[in-house]
């Protein structure tokens, strides 16, 4: 893992990366690019902006005040700087010293992964004034015991602590630092030529980046799966390449935009497979039309196309141990369900949670069927498998709705429903919450509540697939805490959790790209 005893000007400019946020104004100079001195093959890259400026700066500051009741954040970043190096025997005039060169970007980079931990890792901060940056660190090298020895590469010089051999130095515009000699010799190496920024994974998902955003992470799945070798499951390994994943090529960008009034996390995917393999379907109306009470709910468009091809893929590749090759749903139809059919018949689903304790909770999965009677047979028909065999605990439902509960005592206090009515099946946990569900769009839904239409508003045109409310959301996660260090936790974060109105989750499709935002809402 990164250390940070060399120099006191790279711990300085990690902790504002750290804590996102930026303590000066804008100077006019150009903000260069931290991943040119990357290399080529990092897993795993952060991005982001050490100093704020214009409407970027404000909605910091906004949030910092909201959230934390900081005024003025950049001082407080200034002062912990300032303190670590007190701390460490160190004064330091954080605005004398490094205010003057201490540019506007930074970036950290972690090359080399073994499948349990990163080796190769470093980070680059952006500096206006290199003159400046190198006097800094020749005054800060004389004051470590024992002193730093020169060292020399391709031309650039640096500082080698000889304890632990980690290496500081400038290339190009950057004060670039390495956990070894090799991993700043490879950032030198990058700086010339064949970096990060020139490779074709970081460049498919990079332009994702939305405006206004204050720091980016960006992670090479393919490589990272590359590197674990055997640690990934060989039948996880397969599914997702007979889906269409090309796990070389695939990568995820996150992306941190803060706002006046909400935080936003973008996540950028890309599969790297065909864009016909990449769900686009919404299930927003369905979402929308969940009880009023529901505390949280989430949405999955046409579940039906999605389990199908699942299905398809464990058939032809059976379940190793359990299930020859293409004898699943030859299997299943045999015993009189046949999931072709079903799947056929799903549409969108929506799940939802209701509840305050653990005994209040409740919830169900509300899936829509395009043929209401098949819908009613097949879950029929499950509940006839499921007593033939002498399945306990399972009871006939009738009334309201037609289906079957399963009672356990490892389900806890309420029995799982499963029942259809209409043009809709829903699993339930607990028979009040499986009706509500198969009831959703009757009474009063989510769609008529204003912290949903807060959601769906900050998403603007994203469609949105997930919500949960604040307020009641932390009082059932206080419900549910039984450990008193877990509540005493609780209590220590509740007033900056209270601030949080809603959380929305919104995607959609581009190409082969899948975007995806989860958006806090943030109140006074």
């Amino acid at each position: 893992m990164i250390k940070t005893r060399l120099l006191l000007p790279v711990l300085a400019a990690a902790a504002a990366v750290a804590l996102l946020a930026g303590c000066g104004e804008d100077d006019g100079s150009s903000s260069t690019d931290p991943a040119s001195v990357a290399p080529a093959r990092t897993a795993v890259f952060v991005e982001g902006t050490i100093q704020p400026t214009g409407e970027l700066k404000a909605n910091v500051e906004t949030i910092a005040s909201k959230v934390a009741g900081m005024d003025d954040l950049g001082e407080t970043i200034v002062s912990y700087v300032e303190q670590s190096a007190t701390d460490s025997g160190e004064r330091l005039d954080f605005d004398e010293e490094v205010q003057p060169w201490l540019g506007e970007s930074a970036g950290i980079f972690l090359s080399e992964f073994d499948g349990d931990d990163f080796e190769g890792g470093g980070f680059a901060v952006e500096v206006t004034d290199t003159g400046e940056a190198q006097d800094f660190i020749d005054k800060r090298s004389q004051s470590e015991d024992p002193m730093p020895e020169d060292g020399s590469y391709e031309g650039v010089d640096y500082k080698l602590d000889p304890e632990d051999g980690q290496a500081v130095g400038i290339v190009g515009n950057f004060v670039v630092f390495g956990e070894d000699k090799a991993t700043f010799e490879a950032a030198v190496d990058a700086s010339e030529g064949d970096s990060l920024a020139d490779a074709g994974t970081y460049q498919d998902v990079t332009p994702s980046s939305p405006e206004g955003s204050l720091a980016d992470v960006y992670v090479d799945i393919g490589g990272l799966i590359e590197a674990s070798g055997s640690d990934v499951d060989p039948d996880a390994r397969r599914f997702l390449e007979s889906s269409g994943v090309d796990l070389e090529k695939a990568s995820a960008l996150l992306s941190l935009v803060p706002g006046s009034d909400d935080v936003e996390i973008d996540i950028a995917a890309r599969a790297g497979g065909a864009e016909d393999s990449i769900p686009t379907e919404d299930a927003a109306a369905l979402l929308g039309s969940m009880p009023a009470g529901s505390i949280a709910a989430i949405g999955v468009g046409d579940l039906g196309k999605a389990v199908g091809e699942a299905v398809d893929t464990i058939d032809e590749q059976g379940i190793p141990g359990e299930v020859p090759p293409n004898q699943l749903k030859k299997a299943m139809k045999d015993a009189g369900i046949d999931i072709d059919a079903i799947t056929g018949n799903l549409g969108d689903a929506a799940a939802f949670v209701q509840g305050r304790t653990r005994a209040t909770l409740g919830g169900a999965l509300v899936i829509e069927a395009d043929n209401p009677t098949e819908a009613q047979n097949t879950v029929a028909n499950v509940g006839t498998l499921l007593r033939a065999n002498g399945t306990p605990g399972v009871t006939a439902v009738s009334g309201k709705a037609s289906g079957f509960s399963i009672r356990n005592a490892d389900l806890g206090a309420q029995p799982l429903v499963v029942a259809a009515r209409g043009g809709r099946i829903a699993v339930g946990y607990g028979l009040r919450p499986t009706l509500a569900g198969l009831d959703a769009g009757a009474d009063a839904t989510l769609a008529k509540t204003d912290a949903y239409n807060e959601a769906l508003d900050s998403l603007d045109s994203t469609p949105i697939t997930g919500f949960a409310a604040g307020a009641p959301t932390l009082r059932l996660v206080e419900g549910l805490l039984t450990d008193a260090g877990e509540k005493e936790e609780l209590e220590e974060l509740r007033p900056y959790l209270s601030k949080v109105p809603f959380l929305a989750i919104g995607s959609e499709t581009k190409g082969d790209v899948v975007q995806a935002k989860l958006i806090l809402g943030v109140t006074e």
